[in-house]
């Protein structure tokens, strides 16, 4: 039997015997049964377009919505969040090549010199190739898991998208919950200022007592006291608010005061399957599905790795001869690898596999419970907050009502200065609440977008920066 023919059988057995006995190792990823409640406290009819919305124009607030838009072009951690994709998606370039032969090419050119005088030329050209088959999956699943991670990668992208909206909706309301704190607290200011003056006078004819002289100067530093200490909250919110729009700190450009703002009602339904869109939840799940692949990786390296290689050149001591010459060179090899005896390498690999899947599938199911947790905690909270704002509303009212009645009373002899006092202090404090609960119904409703995901991330997401590269795979693993 030639040699050459012999080689081939070779190969070709090995090639068979890897076909015939192999197969995928691992288990297909199947999705965790969880138990999930057929929606919320409260019809499914208007629930997707409450979801789906650009909700943060319903504030009608055209600042912010130019801020959000600012955010969206210049924020770092989006502009971080999309250059990750990228090295994912490079992750999955160098892991799918191991699928295919590599090919390469090797040239060499030299001279050699040999007593007694000998002078002799060398080059030499080759293309070399090697391939792994990849009988039994460790290769494709390494590959599922670098795609796991690429779509993982996306939808953390968005989910940075999803916070830096609410982020910045959050800091707007913020800023003009202390700007309007701050209007309440000179507005005091300037009323206390101008019944200190009023009681200066009147201690230097002698119609008031030193004690309530003293009541005046107290309530006048104590909003005095107020307003650098809202001037101070209020430069921060505007550094804070800075550092989301991608810039150095500075002011910030308003538009509505806060009772001005729109607040949007809540729909009558809203199905748990809503949460499936959360960009949080699908990476959860695709880390998941990746961990799952990662263990049939492990798992085929218990099995045999069949490789061929071959070569193909020529060798010649003229250069023009190179690729005419007789001296052609040739080779190719079939290799079967098999692990005997690893001292428990490959098992520590499987059960380290295994172990991180097993806490990706928990956090899978955790993150579930709090997303679950995070839309009914803001379900209370929106329509607990619009009930405690109706309460102060007449509160404030009250107080109004009382304050200045108080006045006419001292003014009329009827009533001593602490009446005065009392009510200004607690009209004080009432309308500082007030603004405080406002903001709270805002707050809650902006946290209810955060938390139930939507349509809008996504249309959001693709204003912000994109990353270089295009997915060819649907990154969506909910069915």
């Amino acid at each position: 039997m030639p040699l050459c023919a012999w080689h081939i059988r070779v190969v070709v057995g090995l090639l068979a015997a890897g076909l015939l006995c192999g197969c995928m190792t691992g288990n297909d990823y199947v999705r965790p049964t969880i138990d999930l409640p057929e929606k919320f406290r409260f019809e499914t009819v208007e629930a997707n377009d409450f979801a789906n919305t650009r909700w943060w124009e319903q504030f009608e607030d055209p600042v912010l919505n130019e801020l959000i838009e600012s955010a969206l072009a210049n924020n770092l951690d989006v502009r971080i969040a999309a250059a990750r994709v990228e090295e994912f998606y490079g992750a999955l370039g160098i892991t799918r090549a191991g699928l295919f032969p590599q090919v390469g090419v090797d040239a060499s050119a030299g001279e050699q010199h040999l007593p007694p005088g000998i002078t002799s030329d060398n080059f030499q050209a080759d293309v070399f190739a090697s391939w792994e088959l990849d009988v039994f999956g460790r290769l494709r699943h390494l590959t599922d898991a670098a795609r796991a991670d690429l779509l993982a990668s996306e939808e953390g992208r968005r989910f940075a998208v999803l916070s830096l909206i609410s982020g910045v909706a959050s800091g707007y309301v913020t800023l003009r919950t202390i700007d309007s704190q701050l209007d309440i607290s000179r507005r005091t200011l300037t009323s206390r200022a101008e019944g200190l003056r009023i009681f200066e006078a009147r201690h230097r004819r002698g119609a008031t007592s030193e004690i309530e002289l003293s009541q005046a100067k107290s309530e006048y530093a104590s909003a005095l006291a107020a307003v650098p200490r809202l001037e101070q909250q209020r430069a921060q919110a505007e550094n804070a608010l800075a550092v989301l729009l991608g810039r150095n700190p500075g002011d910030i450009p308003r538009a509505k005061k806060l009772e001005e703002l729109v607040l949007p009602a809540v729909p009558a339904g809203l199905p748990s399957e809503i949460l499936e869109r959360r960009p949080d939840l699908r990476q959860a799940e695709l880390n998941l599905i990746a961990a799952n692949s990662r263990i049939g990786a492990a798992k085929a390296l218990y099995f045999p790795s069949i490789s061929l290689t071959g070569l193909l050149g020529s060798a010649s001591s003229d250069i023009d001869d190179l690729f005419s010459g007789p001296a052609k060179l040739w080779s190719y090899a079939g290799t079967l690898t098999a692990p005997l005896f690893t001292a428990g390498s490959i098992k520590g690999q499987v059960r380290v596999a295994e172990a991180r899947q097993q806490q990706l599938l928990l956090a899978y199911r955790s993150a579930i419970q709090v997303a679950f947790r995070e839309v009914d905690d803001a379900l209370i909270a929106g329509q607990k907050s619009r009930e405690e704002l109706a309460a102060q509303a007449q509160g404030v009212e009250a107080l109004r009502t009382y304050a200045r009645l108080a006045n006419l009373r001292f003014d009329n002899g009827y009533s001593s200065y602490l009446e005065v006092i009392d009510a200004e202090r607690s009209l004080f404090n009432a309308e500082l609440d007030y603004t405080r609960v406002k903001s709270d119904t805002y707050f809650a409703l902006i946290d209810l977008y955060k938390a139930m995901g939507g349509g809008w991330v996504i249309e959001a997401s693709d204003r912000a920066p994109q990353p270089q590269v295009t997915l060819t795979t649907n990154p969506r693993p909910f069915p």
